[in-house]
């Protein structure tokens, strides 16, 4: 079974715009809120794979399809998985929905390179393979 994590968040007024809709671009931070989350329900800290492991995962592209709007105080559920991982790449999806009636308001996925402190690629640490559901015998 594939890991997932639901983030439940409550719309700010300060995430909308003018027409009383949550901004576009916030969508892409609550992936991000959703991904720290599943990381945390994979077993290991995004933060101590960055300062522990000096691995960190930089964003190769990052898709948002908008399908309906939220609005201030909307409660919204980020369900995150990882749609795909080998041991120099990962890709996870994410839905976004309302709580409440269970629209779906977006889609997407985000693309991430493992890179050192330096930027440079490398690739995922032993240790993270089976979390990321990468065989260890595998080497792509």
């Amino acid at each position: 079974m594939t890991p997932f994590s639901e983030t439940r968040l409550r719309v700010r007024y300060a995430e909308t715009d003018q027409m009383g809709v949550v901004y576009y671009a916030n969508y892409l931070v609550w992936m991000e809120v959703g991904r720290v989350d599943l990381c945390k329900a994979c077993g290991f800290s995004y933060r101590d794979m960055e300062n522990d492991d000096g691995v960190l995962l930089a964003v190769a592209e990052a898709q948002c399809r908008y399908r309906a709007p939220a609005h201030f105080d909307d409660e919204v559920i980020v369900k995150t998985w990882i749609a795909e991982a080998n041991k120099r790449m990962v890709t996870f999806a994410y839905e976004m929905r309302l709580a409440d009636s269970e629209t779906v308001l977006a889609t997407g996925i985000t693309r991430h390179l493992f890179v050192n402190r330096k930027m440079e690629r490398t690739r995922m640490p032993d240790k993270y393979r089976p979390l990321f559901g990468v065989d260890a015998g595998r080497d792509e």
